[in-house]
């Protein structure tokens, strides 16, 4: 401990930085576990898909979606989902997986839908990247 406030005494940018960068990511694994959205694997994601009927929505770019996505998956780029609401209206009580190509939108996209009141969404974890590396097929076109 003592070595800490020597440090911090020593190096007081480093240190705010270093407070900041640990605030920001507290604030992050917070809002992630308030948002009431799971993380879902590529295997739990298909279970939800096969047995409950998930909705997977893209989020991805007309041309990325395209080249290769998640059989049944409609298509609604990122920069357009607030204005696109109502096209997920009737799935508004069922499951839907949100998926980016990496995950990290899909984060965002899940709280956007939760704050219009649907009940059940979730991100697919490592987006589509994991779902291609787990060797699953995708729909073109």
């Amino acid at each position: 401990m003592q070595q800490l406030f020597e440090f911090f005494s020593n190096h007081p940018f480093l240190g705010s930085a270093w407070l900041a960068f640990a605030l920001l990511l507290l604030i992050s694994i917070i809002k992630t576990m308030t948002s009431g959205s799971k993380s879902l694997t590529p295997l739990t994601a298909t279970q939800m898909i096969n047995k409950e009927g998930a909705q997977v929505v893209d989020l991805r770019s007309v041309a990325d979606f395209n080249k290769g996505h998640i059989h049944g998956a409609i298509n609604i780029p990122f920069t357009k989902l607030k204005d696109s609401t109502k096209d997920l209206e009737k799935n508004k009580q069922g499951p839907i997986i949100m998926v980016c190509a990496t995950g990290m939108q899909s984060g965002s996209a899940a709280i956007l839908l939760r704050k219009h009141g649907f009940q059940q969404v979730h991100k697919l974890k490592g987006g589509i990247q994991s779902w291609t590396g787990d060797n699953l097929p995708l729909a073109k076109g």
